[in-house]
């Protein structure tokens, strides 16, 4: 007989101790529920202008950003010439079924930087562009 056991003391321990693994695993679900909506937000501060219209569209579209500083993303890509925003609607239009494209313009943009943007856009021969705007109350 051995002294002061039952004899289990030297079999190795075969289970697997999942609780860390559960832990982590919801921590990072959580990171990724909280963190998922500052992804899809506009990293341009745009001030939409108002106008009178309850029409809301459920489509898939390339949308064009213009801040009031003149800077000009295109699907949350900063661009910087002409070409440039070219190449790249070209390239969002071609991943879309509906060709649409959405001018988000802020409304102390200067109109001259919108008109050069939307000509730039109809260069990508979408079937339809449209101006963002806020619901006027």
């Amino acid at each position: 007989m051995q002294a002061g056991g039952s004899g289990k003391e030297d079999e190795p321990i075969t289970d697997i101790n999942v609780t860390p693994l559960v832990d982590v695993s919801l921590v990072l679900v959580i990171i990724f529920m909280v963190t998922t909506p500052f992804m899809t937000q506009s990293r341009l501060s745009v001030t939409l202008p108002k106008a009178a219209t309850d029409e809301t569209k459920n489509e898939e579209y390339v949308t064009i950003t213009i801040d009031k500083d003149d800077n000009i993303s295109v699907n949350e890509k900063n661009v910087y010439t002409p070409q440039e925003m070219l190449i790249t609607i070209k390239q969002k239009l071609a991943k879309t079924a509906d060709k649409v494209v959405i001018i988000k313009a802020d409304e102390e943009t200067k109109h001259g930087i919108i008109i050069d943007a939307m000509e730039t856009a109809k260069e990508a021969k979408p079937k339809k562009i449209y101006f963002a705007t806020r619901q006027k109350k």
